[in-house]
Parts: C-alpha cells; sequence; structure tokens
C-alpha cells in the first residue's frame, strides 16, 4: 500500500469543528492535506453519504483520498475510497463485500490487535493513543513512543500513529517507525487549519530526516 502523501490522516468531527466542516476540510486540503476520514458517526446513513460526496468533491482537484468510518454501505454509496473499521469488525467479510480496490483502515489499541488485523488482510491501521488526547478524555491509557516503535517492528502493513498527534511530537512518531499520523482536534480546532496542516507537515518531514 501506498498512502498519501504526506502521510497525515485528517480525521473529521464536525461537532469538534469551529467552522461548518466542508469550510475545514477545504481549508485543510488547502493546506495540504490529501488524505481525510469521515467520521460521523452519529448521522443516518443519507445524511453522512451526501456528507461524503461534498468532501469527495472538495478532494478531487488535490486528488486526495477520502475514506468513511465504520459503514462500508455509505463508502459504497458516496463511491469513496475506502472503509476505516473499528476493532473487533470482521475484515475478511468486509474485503469479500468491497473487493481489493478500495482501502480498508482498522483501529489498533495493541501490538496483538494490529498483527490480528494485517493477517485479516487490512491495508494499514491506526494505533492508539500514542500520547493522552483531548479529543477523547480517560482514553488510554497512553502506549508512548517506545510501544510504537516495537509494533511497527513486528508488523508489514503500514501503522499510522493516532492519539495526542499534534505538530510538536509528530515528527517522534515518524522517527519512531510509524507510516504516518493521525489528527482530528489538532485540525478540527484550528482557526486555520491551513497553517495547522502545514506544520503538522513540516514535522513529519523532520520525523522522517531523523530516521
Amino acid at each position: 500500500m501506498n498512502l498519501p502523501e504526506p502521510p497525515l490522516l485528517v480525521i473529521t468531527d464536525r461537532r469538534m469543528a469551529c467552522r461548518p466542516l466542508p469550510a475545514v476540510v477545504a481549508e485543510a486540503l488547502a493546506g495540504g492535506c490529501r488524505w481525510l476520514l469521515v467520521r460521523e458517526k452519529d448521522l443516518p446513513r443519507s445524511a453522512l453519504v451526501t456528507l461524503v460526496k461534498e468532501i469527495l468533491d472538495l478532494a478531487r482537484p488535490y486528488s486526495a483520498r477520502v475514506s468513511v468510518s465504520a459503514d462500508a454501505q455509505a463508502m459504497f454509496e458516496a463511491a469513496a475510497h475506502g472503509v476505516h473499521l473499528p476493532q473487533g469488525t470482521d475484515v475478511q467479510s468486509i474485503r469479500a463485500r468491497i473487493g481489493a480496490a478500495q482501502w480498508i483502515g482498522v483501529s489498533a489499541h495493541s501490538q496483538a490487535e494490529v498483527e490480528a488485523a494485517a493477517a485479516a488482510g487490512a491495508d494499514y491501521v491506526t494505533f492508539s493513543p500514542i500520547f493522552l488526547t483531548q479529543s477523547k478524555p480517560g482514553y488510554g491509557p497512553a502506549l508512548g513512543l517506545a510501544m510504537l516503535q516495537q509494533t511497527v517492528l513486528s508488523t508489514s502493513i503500514p501503522v499510522i500513529a493516532l492519539g495526542g498527534i499534534t505538530a510538536a511530537n509528530a515528527a517522534d512518531c515518524i522517527e519512531a517507525g510509524a507510516a504516518g499520523v493521525a489528527v482530528m482536534g489538532e485540525i478540527m480546532r484550528a482557526v486555520n487549519p491551513a497553517a495547522a496542516v502545514q506544520r503538522l507537515v513540516k514535522s513529519i518531514q523532520e520525523g522522517r530526516a531523523r530516521r
């Protein structure tokens, strides 16, 4: 699997966003984001599909990829690029439904879960929480950089660091071996999402330089 460049996954949360979500997404794309995960689990499917299609329209001029959280049917209906599954979902059955072209990501919170997702055919995993996170207080304990490094070495699929990721620590995650980083609050709460993306991309580049 070739990750988007830069390997920065921006996860949406319209309730957290300080402006309408499409405006935040448009600014993030202008700042360099090329990979989005639409995570709006409380929306009915019809509304979710409409939102995903709107985000796909924004992403298309940038050749950015858009995935949908949890709902493979919504991904189908919107013609998105992939689905991101919660832990415990049957990856193989979803793969049989959607085929090889669309990406399947899985949320993992331990090395064993990462290895299981890889064995089931996931294209990538998010590994969280690396750090304590304001977006999900009490979600943890933090796994830390040492566990991230150990887990990356245990699997052949890309590991995306998630949880408390900021421009101040994204480089550390990349240096530890993460293939990319995923962020929610750092972009959704940003007054200037484009600038926030640019800071994260710079940190990713710094992490690569340290390897």
